[in-house]
């Protein structure tokens, strides 16, 4: 029973000439002998979805450090509507779907705690030690050497370049790198207004005109003026109408939400930190988890903190803070 080859012919016939093909993979940078089942593809969405650094996200930051609300998203939330958006063009678009969905899942599994602050704190510190920080760079280090995925060379793609100026080589990496633009635009802008940092008639005015009022209706526009202006064609675009209006929106979440805000008034805090855990582990080598420095016998202790801290959530940074840092009370 090869169900896999049933799926990869499917992919031949039905699938848009643009499409990444299973069967066409570059491979794997360590060959495998292929799934009866599943497409290299799919294999790689699972290895993702089976990660530590996958079930992590579920306890990290996306705007809001620590959010007690139940509603707020964290990385995870945001990471499942990316796949969503994404997995919705790519259907339509005629691409591969299993692709785009491996790729938008992985995405975000270098992400530090404390979202957009502590990569920056990350990075500041990782200066004195000849090494920087990005986000999209961990992530693909996360699934090619601390968990070992092993992963095709079209999803490691999709994941490094997700983000930054190059673009990833195959049409379903680029609909990820807007659809995650799309979902995070609409979504912070739900979770700013919850938590009273901007009110909706704040939003501009011109650009709900093209994109619409509600949360829904604008994740619509945008999802639907990628179909129409991507069809047939060998390139993933938006029309410059509704790519000004959603430029628009996201310059002024960085004006009224991500810089300068309240929701950011304890970024400082945050930031301090993982510079202090990083600098801790630098100090004491021997507290870092035995299988990390196993990864790579010859990493350094910079690196190897940076891996460490960068993979912890929010609570559990906080947690060892409180442990190093803070004074236990006398217990009489």
């Amino acid at each position: 029973m090869q169900i896999r080859l049933r799926t990869e012919k499917f992919e031949r016939e039905q699938l848009s000439p643009f499409a990444a093909l299973s069967c066409m993979s570059r491979g794997r940078a360590l060959p495998e002998e292929p799934c009866p089942v599943r497409t290299a593809f799919q294999r790689d969405r699972d290895r993702i979805i089976h990660s530590k650094s996958f079930r992590r996200l579920k306890q990290k930051t996306q705007v809001f450090i620590s959010p007690t609300g139940d509603h707020y998203r964290t990385r995870l939330t945001h990471t499942l509507e990316v796949a969503q958006i994404a997995r919705t063009i790519a259907k339509a678009l005629r691409l591969n779907e299993d692709l785009t969905e491996a790729i938008a899942l992985g995405h975000d599994l270098g992400h530090t705690p404390f979202g957009h602050a502590g990569e920056e704190a990350l990075n500041e510190i990782l200066q004195d030690y000849g090494m920087s920080f990005k986000h999209n760079e961990q992530s693909l280090r996360v699934v090619d050497v601390l968990e070992s995925m092993n992963l095709t060379w079209e999803v490691r793609d999709g994941i490094l370049n997700h983000t930054g100026p190059q673009d990833p080589v195959t049409l379903e990496g680029c609909i990820v790198k807007i659809a995650d633009r799309i979902a995070y635009i609409n979504h912070d802008i739900d979770d700013a207004v919850r938590g009273g940092i901007i009110k909706p008639d704040d939003l501009p005015k011109d650009c709900l005109e093209v994109l619409g009022e509600r949360h829904n209706a604008r994740i619509n526009t945008m999802v639907m003026d990628m179909i129409k202006s991507s069809w047939d064609s060998p390139k993933i675009t938006m029309s410059p109408e509704v790519r000004e209006a959603m430029d628009k929106l996201r310059n002024f979440l960085f004006r009224n939400v991500y810089i300068g805000s309240e929701a950011k008034t304890e970024e400082h805090k945050a930031k301090n930190v993982l510079q202090s855990l990083f600098l801790h582990y630098i100090r004491h080598p021997e507290q870092l988890p035995d299988q990390l420095i196993k990864k790579e016998p010859d990493t350094t202790p910079a690196r190897a903190a940076c891996d460490y801290v960068a993979g912890m959530t929010d609570r559990y940074a906080l947690d060892v803070y409180t442990e190093y840092f803070l004074p236990k009370p006398w217990l009489d």
